[in-house]
């Protein structure tokens, strides 16, 4: 599938610019093109791999560079008056060799979380492509100011785009981790678990083409019908070499019988694909009621067993109820085997309802500290006895 992917502030410039990077490494040849747009200007320097003139500088002449600060409406403001700018950036992309849009934000800060929905509503009134959205969850303990802007961003969001993929930062931070470390962990988790999403189908010169072939048409149909999407994902390494080890370990390669190694490796597989539906998903839900879902198996083509891939993918019809599970394998040359698993269209999803009631208080809380403020203030520079007069 090739993308025209856009980061929008902060978290999304350094998801869009961790992605060109991956392409680089796996040769998946992903995005076709790659543009950061921001409001600051330290963000757009601290980038190293979307190139120099595909970086979009907006609100110039309200912020002068330096961010919104966390206020999303501003950053929402600034991203209308500025979308020429971004347009401008857009109209080198070759839209005739992308299959859709991929817009990246942090919904917690400013800039990306108010100009992203912004954007995708300008995409969709010009471009007849699917544009989607990859929204990043603020963890709970980032602050009230930050889940309010998430909710608000949400609510948003997914109305503009043709599919929201979520990723939670909740789920992912791990215990004494510093700030910057997290997050470097959090987005070559972002990248790994889409790139092979995304990545399914290519085909290079020399390149081995899967026995059951996915395309873009088919993660195109998959998201097709709107809402919200969660990817779940799994791997198991395995030996290169052909001399057992850990490659015994997945494909019962002992020097036995081939019926039993095929048995073997489908239960492998299925194995493989219950962990990556029941494990960490990037938005934790329950799988059970969503509409769609896409299976891609990737590794060595040896150990990438046509009947596992057809079990795991009736297993995961079971286990959702729905009747929209498409499957396929994705050959790479690479020393694992992995389940990846795109949930579209789900609807039971906790963390959602707690972000959107969290933020309801956190916005009751503003607006009575505001409240409180104000009449501090007007008590603190009153004088009963000798009234002054003010300046003008």
């Amino acid at each position: 599938m090739k993308l025209a992917m856009i980061g929008f502030g902060q978290a999304g410039g350094k998801i869009v610019d961790r992605f060109l990077d991956y392409d680089d490494r796996t040769n998946s040849g992903i995005v076709r093109a790659a543009i950061a747009v921001n409001s600051a200007k330290a963000d757009l320097i601290g980038l190293d791999n979307i190139p120099q003139e595909n970086r979009v500088l907006i609100g110039q002449a309200r912020v002068k560079g330096h961010g919104v600060g966390a206020d999303n409406e501003l950053g929402a403001e600034i991203a209308e008056e500025d979308i020429d700018e971004v347009q401008n950036a857009i109209d080198s992309i070759p839209t005739h060799e992308v299959d859709a849009f991929l817009v990246v934000a942090g919904m917690g800060g400013g800039t990306g979380s108010g100009g992203a929905p912004v954007l995708a509503k300008h995409l969709k009134r010009i471009y007849t492509i699917p544009v989607y959205g990859l929204g990043i969850l603020p963890g709970t303990d980032e602050g009230g100011i930050y889940t309010l802007n998430a909710a608000r961003s949400f609510q948003t969001f997914v109305r503009e785009v043709d599919n929201l993929m979520v990723f939670d930062n909740d789920s992912w931070r791990q215990t004494g981790e510093s700030v910057e470390g997290g997050y470097e962990q959090i987005n070559e988790e972002i990248v790994r678990r889409f790139g092979i999403l995304f990545g399914a189908g290519e085909v290079g010169d020399g390149e081995e083409v899967a026995e059951s072939v996915v395309d873009s048409s088919e993660i195109i149909n998959t998201l097709s019908g709107g809402g919200v999407s969660t990817v779940g994902f799994a791997s198991e390494e395995v030996d290169m070499n052909t001399g057992g080890g850990l490659l015994s370990r997945f494909t019962g390669d002992d020097g036995g019988d081939d019926d039993l190694d095929a048995a073997n490796t489908t239960n492998r597989i299925t194995s493989l694909v219950r962990k990556a539906a029941l494990g960490r998903l990037t938005l934790p839900c329950e799988i059970e009621g969503t509409e769609r879902a896409l299976l891609v198996l990737s590794g060595p083509s040896e150990y990438l067993n046509r009947k596992g891939i057809e079990r795991g993918r009736k297993w995961l019809e079971e286990e959702t109820g729905s009747m929209e599970v498409r499957g396929g394998d994705y050959p790479r040359d690479e020393p694992e085997v992995a389940a990846a698993i795109l949930l579209s269209g789900v609807t039971n999803v906790p963390r959602i309802k707690r972000l959107q009631q969290v933020a309801i208080e956190a916005q009751d809380n503003i607006d009575d500290i505001q409240q409180e403020s104000e009449e501090n203030l007007e008590e603190l520079v009153e004088d009963d006895e000798d009234e002054l007069e003010p300046l003008f």
